[in-house]
C-alpha cells in the first residue's frame, strides 16, 4: 500500500518543523541553548550551533530486529543477552574511541632495533589492542570450535555483527585465527597442540613461544606477486629437512596481514606439489623464526590492521595435511573467512544506515526534519531493505556452518553452504560500496568529512569484495560448485523452494533461474550469480520477515519495479513499516 500519513503524523511532522526553525530545545550536552548575553547579540547568533545532529553514540548496535530475529531462528537464541550486552559495548563511546583512534594511528613497523639487530615487529595503537582484547574475549576468534553447543558458530556471526560496528581492521586477525582450525584439522597432531590456544578468549600479544602463550591468533600467507588469486602458480619453495614433516621455505607473500599473529598458515611448492604448512613467528626453542617483514601496505581502508609483504629464508614449517595438497586442505579456510566476508559487509551496512537515520532524524531542510522529507524516507527504507536482506542471508550461512561442522562435513547443509557461501560472498560485498556511499550521501557534506567516521566505512567496504577472491573468482567459484558437486544445486533450490507459492515475482525468478543454470557459461557468470543470490534473499525474507518487507524486496529486486539507484521503492511500497522495523528506536 503506499505511504500515507495519519492527522497524528501529521501534527508531529509540523512539530519537527518548528524546532528545525526555531533550533534545539536543549544543547547537545543537556543544557539550555545558548542566549545572546546583552551587546554581543550578533556574535553569539553566528557562533551558536543548531540544526545539527548530536553525537550517536552511546547507542545499542544489537537494536535490530532482523539480527536478533535470526539469531534465534538459527538455533542460538542463548546467545541473544550476550550479543546484546556486546551491542551496548560496541555503541558506546568508549569503544567508538577506540576504532576512531586505531585507524588514525596507523601501525608501524619496526625491521630492526637499536643495535641493528633484525626484529621484524609491528606497534599498534593502544586502542587496537583493546579492541583485539574485547574481540577474542566475546568469543569473536576460534572460541566456536571449543564451544559444543549448537548455534556457537551463529552466535559468534551475531556477535561480529554487532560489534563490526567499531572497526573493521581488527576483524580480520579474528577472522583468520577462526578459518585456520578446521585447516589445521587436517595435521591432527598439530591440532592437538595449537587448536586449544586458537580457541581460546585470552588475547596475548607479542612474539613468544605458541605453545607457553595461554591464547594464539593466526594469520595466513597465500598470494604472491605473479599470481594473487591464483595460488598454483606460487614459488614461494618447501625443502624436506631430515625430521619427518618439517620443511625449510624460501620465498616470499605479496599479502599477509596481521604479520604480529602467533602463527601462519603458508601456501609452498613441496616436492609432491602445492602444500599448506604451519609457519610460527617464534620456534619451539625460543628463537625467532625467519619471517622477514619488507614493507607495510599503504592501502585505501582497513587502516588500523598491518598487511604485509613477508620473505622466508630457510623458514621453518610444518607440513599441514599431504603434500600436493595445499588448495584441498585450505579450502574449509576460505569456507570460513568468505562467510566473515559477508558477516562484515552486513555489519558496515547497518552501521551506516544506523547513522543515516540518526543524522536524519535530527537535522532539517526545507522547513522539515530530513526523516519526514518523503524521498529520504523512500531512500532509507529501500537501504533497510538491503541490510536486512544481508543480515538474514548472513545467519543463514552462518546457521548452514554450525549444522555441517555437527554433521562432520556432510548432508545438505553441507552441499547448501557450499554454493550459498560463495554467492553470498559475491553479492552482499559487491553491495556495500554502493550502500555505504549512499548511507554517507545521507549526511550530505557532513558525511564526506574525515570526523564523522562515514569516509573510514566507505574505504573499508571494497576489501571485503576482493578480500578471499574477487567477484570474478566466487562467480566462477559457483560455476565451479555446479559441474563438479551437482548436490549443490539441488540444496540451493531445496532451500529457496521453501518460499514456493508464497510469492509469484520470487516463483517467476526461480523459473528463469532453472532455465539460466542449462546455458550457464563463464562469461555470464555474474548475471547467474546475482540472480542466484537475489532470489535466495527473497526466499528467506518471504519466509521470515513481515510482509512489507519481503513486497518491496520482490517487487523491486525481482519484480522489476525499481530505478538504478537506491531512493527509487515504488509507491505501493509501505514505506512507513520498512522503516518502523528498521530503524533503531
Amino acid at each position: 500500500m503506499a505511504s500515507t500519513l495519519t492527522h497524528e503524523q501529521q501534527e508531529r511532522q509540523a512539530q519537527r518543523a518548528r524546532q528545525v526553525r526555531q533550533g534545539p530545545a536543549v544543547r547537545p550536552n543537556g543544557e539550555a541553548p545558548l542566549e545572546p548575553r546583552p551587546g554581543t547579540h550578533g556574535q553569539d547568533a553566528a557562533h551558536a550551533v543548531t540544526n545539527q545532529a548530536p553525537p550517536l553514540a552511546p547507542y545499542d548496535a544489537s537494536d535490530d530486529a532482523a539480527l536478533l530475529e535470526g539469531l534465534r531462528r538459527e538455533g542460538a537464541g542463548w546467545a541473544e543477552e550476550d550479543v546484546r550486552r556486546l551491542g551496548t559495548l560496541a555503541g558506546s563511546v568508549q569503544a567508538q574511541e577506540w576504532a576512531d583512534q586505531a585507524n588514525r594511528h596507523e601501525p608501524e613497523l619496526r625491521t630492526h632495533d637499536r643495535y641493528g639487530n633484525r626484529i621484524d615487529e609491528v606497534d599498534f595503537h593502544p586502542a587496537w589492542h583493546h579492541l583485539m582484547r574485547t574481540a577474542v574475549a566475546e568469543g569473536l576468534a576460534g572460541a566456536p570450535w571449543a564451544d559444543e553447543r549448537p548455534g556457537a558458530h551463529v552466535a559468534r556471526s551475531a556477535g561480529g555483527l554487532v560489534w563490526g560496528h567499531t572497526d573493521a581492521g581488527h576483524g580480520c586477525p579474528t577472522s583468520m585465527t577462526y578459518a585456520a582450525v578446521p585447516a589445521l584439522r587436517a595435521q591432527p597432531e598439530l591440532a592437538a597442540v595449537y587448536e586449544p590456544l586458537l580457541a581460546a578468549r585470552v588475547y596475548e600479544p607479542g612474539l613468544r613461544v605458541p605453545a607457553e602463550k595461554q591464547g594464539l591468533l593466526a594469520g595466513m600467507g597465500m598470494t604472491e606477486k605473479q599470481g594473487g588469486s591464483d595460488v598454483r602458480t606460487n614459488t614461494t619453495t618447501a625443502t624436506p629437512t631430515a625430521e619427518p614433516g618439517v620443511y625449510t621455505l624460501r620465498g616470499h607473500k605479496w599479502f599477509t596481514s596481521a604479520p604480529m599473529c602467533d602463527v601462519f598458515l603458508v601456501l609452498a611448492q613441496a616436492p609432491g606439489g602445492l602444500s599448506c604448512f604451519l609457519v610460527p613467528r617464534v620456534l619451539p626453542d625460543g628463537s625467532r623464526n625467519t619471517f622477514r617483514i619488507q614493507r607495510l601496505k599503504d592501502k585505501l581502508g582497513n587502516r588500523s590492521n598491518a598487511s604485509s609483504e613477508p620473505e622466508f629464508d630457510g623458514t621453518v614449517a610444518w607440513l599441514v595435511g599431504p603434500e600436493g595438497r595445499g588448495v584441498k586442505t585450505i579450502i574449509e579456510m576460505v569456507n570460513c573467512t568468505r562467510l566473515d566476508c559477508v558477516m562484515m559487509s552486513a555489519a558496515l551496512m547497518r552501521k551506516t544506515l544506523v547513522e543515516a537515520s540518526h543524522h536524519v532524524r535530527h537535522r532539517g531542510a526545507f522547513g522539515a526534519l530530513l526523516i519526514d522529507q518523503p524521498l529520504m524516507r523512500n531512500v532509507l527504507a529501500d537501504l533497510a531493505l538491503e541490510s536486512e536482506a544481508a543480515t538474514t542471508l548472513t545467519l543463514r550461512l552462518a546457521g548452514a556452518a554450525d549444522r555441517t561442522v555437527r554433521a562432520g562435513g556432510e548432508g545438505d547443509e553441507a552441499a547448501f553452504r557450499r554454493i550459498a557461501t560463495a554467492i553470498g560472498k559475491f553479492w552482499v560485498t559487491k553491495r556495500g560500496p554502493a550502500f555505504t556511499a549512499e548511507a554517507l550521501e545521507c549526511l550530505g557534506g557532513n558525511g564526506y568529512v574525515e570526523e564523522s567516521g562515514m569516509p573510514r566505512h566507505y574505504r573499508e567496504a571494497p576489501l571485503l569484495s576482493i578480500w578471499e577472491g574477487s567477484g570474478n573468482v566466487n562467480a566462477l567459484d559457483v560455476l565451479r560448485a555446479l559441474g563438479r558437486e551437482p548436490g549443490t544445486a539441488e540444496a540451493l533450490f531445496a532451500e529457496i523452494d521453501l518460499a514456493r507459492g508464497a510469492d509469484a515475482r520470487l516463483d517467476a525468478a526461480v523459473t528463469r533461474l532453472r532455465a539460466d543454470l542449462g546455458e550457464a557459461s563463464p562469461a555470464g557468470a555474474r548475471r547467474l550469480v546475482e540472480l542466484m543470490a537475489l532470489t535466495l534473499q527473497a526466499s528467506l525474507l518471504v519466509r521470515h520477515a513481515p510482509s512489507a518487507v519481503a513486497d518491496a524486496f520482490c517487487s523491486t529486486r525481482l519484480g522489476g519495479d525499481w530505478g538504478h539507484s537506491f531512493g527509487t521503492l515504488p509507491d505501493s511500497a509501505d514505506v512507513d513499516a520498512i522503516l518502523e522495523r528498521s530503524l533503531p528506536g
